[in-house]
């Protein structure tokens, strides 16, 4: 069943706006936002209220709510249905209107501003790997959905698409891999109005980090795990409430855990890096913190934890497309208008090979991203898929930041242009691990 006709809750309310504005005629959405507003209108959408930050339990279901596997057309076919494209445009707009202007300011403050992370929270993106009886919108696996809405923030800007999807990324592991309790406990809240800060914390900060084999450690204490070790590059890092990160459970293999930030033993630092600034990045050390045997995802399956991480590395390729989708939007009107010699550099073959060169590795990009969603929505393995994605993404989206500096020449250097800062955000799609899954 299709994601619109489930009254996919995302953010309707700031589609009203949308739809109202000039900017939904300028991208050729203003079709797909009232046809989205129609059908709110017909159905309505699930609206749930905001939890205290105690994270308390509400009533428990005799079991965990999963979304089923999509259904199988038969055909290998990666074009976006109507509504993800709807979805795709209206969030291109909202990054346009909202992230883009923002983004400067947020990377020179190393932090999302709160009022835009309040209005991204309007648009319902937790909801997208939620099941319906839990508060959220959908009744099967949404990975391409999520691929194409964070593709759609990240052109406006990565750093603040990162910060605004970290909620998200919690809420889909609650989905995919919490118990009764968990989903409880904390679903409530990430798919309310009131949405708390959260984040997946897996990198760490040491040299040639394998996300499969943590240094962080869990040992079991009684009724409790004790946790000891270090993660780093944490989006909302100072903000978050909740986080999940994975540890090597003594004498088991890598799992994942819930923790409540504030635990006693917990040391939160800001530690900004060379780009994705905006998402507030910072590090976590973690001395004796104290978690109930509760707070274990998946019963510590390592297979789970191997899933996340294939996932996360599938959210960065989403990312690095979008931003790299920003670079050739706007290197191409760069060169049509820069004259030099009497008339536009992209005259010049050098100049327009290597922009047709970022049109043609960022095609493929998408649509290896687009594959190792489509498998992963489906329930079949999508560990080659992911490996090659993240390859590409990884290579070539570096060197399309760098193509696109060289192509603005001096210009690409300076703040004034938003290419520099593009460039310094598509180097940590090769670098991160976890912050965000999809």
């Amino acid at each position: 069943m299709s994601v619109a006709e489930r009254s996919m809750g995302l953010g309707l309310r700031a589609l009203g706006r949308l739809a109202g504005s000039e900017l939904v005629d300028r991208v050729g959405a203003r079709k797909p936002a009232e046809r989205a507003l129609y059908r709110a209108t017909r159905e309505g959408f699930r609206a749930a209220g905001a939890s205290a930050r105690t994270f308390k339990a509400a009533q428990q279901r005799k079991e965990p709510a999963r979304l089923k596997p999509a259904a199988d057309r038969g055909l290998f076919d990666l074009t976006p249905s109507d509504e993800q494209q709807m979805i795709q445009e209206s969030f291109r707009a909202f990054a346009a209107e909202r992230l883009r202007p923002a983004a400067l300011a947020a990377d020179g403050a190393c932090a999302a501003p709160a009022e835009l992370l309040e209005q991204v929270g309007e648009l319902g993106l937790t909801m997208l790997g939620v099941p319906e009886e839990l508060g959220g919108a959908v009744s099967e696996r949404s990975t391409l959905t999520a691929v194409l809405a964070t593709e759609a923030l990240a052109h406006g800007d990565m750093g603040l698409a990162l910060a605004a999807l970290a909620p998200a990324s919690v809420a889909s592991a609650l989905s995919l891999w919490g118990d009764v309790e968990q989903q409880a406990t904390y679903l409530p809240a990430l798919v309310g109005e009131d949405i708390p800060a959260a984040a997946l914390a897996l990198h760490e900060p040491r040299a040639l980090f394998d996300p499969r084999k943590p240094a962080t450690t869990a040992r079991r204490d009684g009724a409790d795990y004790v946790l000891d070790g270090a993660k780093s590059l944490v989006p909302l890092a100072e903000r978050a409430s909740l986080l999940i990160l994975g540890a090597q459970i003594e004498g088991r293999g890598p799992g994942l855990f819930l923790l409540e930030t504030g635990s006693a033993g917990m040391l939160v630092k800001p530690t900004p890096g060379m780009g994705v600034r905006a998402a507030g990045s910072g590090e976590l050390r973690l001395k004796d913190v104290r978690v109930p045997a509760g707070a274990l995802l998946a019963d510590g399956d390592p297979v789970v934890y191997a899933e996340c991480v294939r996932r996360a590395r599938l959210g960065w390729c989403a990312l690095a497309v979008g931003t790299a989708q920003a670079v050739l939007d706007y290197v191409i009107p760069y060169v049509n208008d820069r004259v030099a010699f009497g008339e536009p550099i992209s005259h010049r073959q050098a100049v327009a090979f290597a922009v047709s060169d970022i049109a043609i590795e960022l095609e493929g990009m998408r649509l290896a991203t687009l594959r190792a969603a489509s498998r992963a929505d489906s329930g079949r393995t999508f560990a080659a898929e992911v490996a090659l994605a993240r390859s590409l993404c990884a290579q070539k989206g570096a060197r399309i930041g760098s193509e696109g500096v060289q192509l603005l020449g001096g210009h690409g250097y300076v703040t004034e242009h938003p290419v520099e800062r593009w460039y310094r955000d598509l180097q940590a799609v090769g670098v991160y691990e976890g912050a965000l899954l999809v």
